[in-house]
């Protein structure tokens, strides 16, 4: 975590660069926090790292972890799955919304995004992947058209990319997501709506049983 001038709202930007050292795995699960030491690193009062962890407690990143006071929550096989049993069944309705009003423009944009993130495979940065999976499946979600979808998920990614991040490794990006996502787009290009739904549900369903399997496996040799 990085130190940042003093602005208005420090509640929040200090919420936001806990958030992202927890979800980048800088911040392991079991890290114990205190009000002081986020106080002392952003040079703030107590107040706003108050509020800040506060929030953190509420979405689930933070827990109440006895005499050890506050520590990052642990990752959660369960959790994870269930999220990714919801997001099937977002996934596969953007999917064919998006299908039935996929334009010239939306197209363009959707083979830009494909680009970058085979490029970003092609690197080998895990952060970077993880980003651009990430924009694929909310351009899906814009493409629908309802913006209902995005705000559902929205409060979710964070947790899954999380979980993305503790699991993944340079050499799982050697075998691509990427050539399914351009399945899904073609789906999309040609307007086949029910291809499109079914992909898009396959794609998530399988993304989550590799991922909760291998998280099992990183509690497991942390334990």
């Amino acid at each position: 975590m990085r130190p940042f001038d003093p602005e208005p709202d420090l509640s929040e930007r200090i919420h936001d660069a806990v958030l992202e050292a927890i979800c980048s795995g800088e911040l392991k699960s079991g890290a114990r926090i205190t009000q002081e030491e986020l106080a002392n690193r952003f040079g703030v009062s107590r107040q706003p790292v108050l509020q800040a962890m506060m929030l953190l407690r509420r979405e689930g990143f933070l827990v109440d972890a006895g005499r050890k006071g506050v520590c990052v929550a642990p990752l959660d096989v369960e959790q994870a799955n269930n999220l990714y049993i919801v997001r099937a069944a977002l996934d596969a309705v953007a999917a064919r919304l998006a299908a039935a009003r996929y334009t010239r423009e939306l197209a363009h944009r959707g083979r830009l995004l494909l680009d970058v993130g085979r490029r970003a495979i092609a690197s080998g940065y895990i952060p970077s992947a993880i980003e651009a999976d990430i924009d694929f499946h909310l351009f899906i979600y814009e493409a629908s058209g309802n913006p209902v979808i995005s705000e559902t998920t929205q409060p979710h990614w964070q947790h899954l990319r999380r979980v993305m991040a503790a699991v993944l490794s340079e050499e799982d990006l050697r075998v691509s997501v990427w050539d399914e996502h351009e399945a899904i787009l073609q789906t999309l290009e040609a307007g086949d709506a029910s291809r499109a739904e079914a992909l898009c549900r396959k794609h998530a369903e399988q993304t989550a049983g590799v991922l909760t399997s291998r998280l099992k496996a990183v509690i497991s040799r942390a334990a």
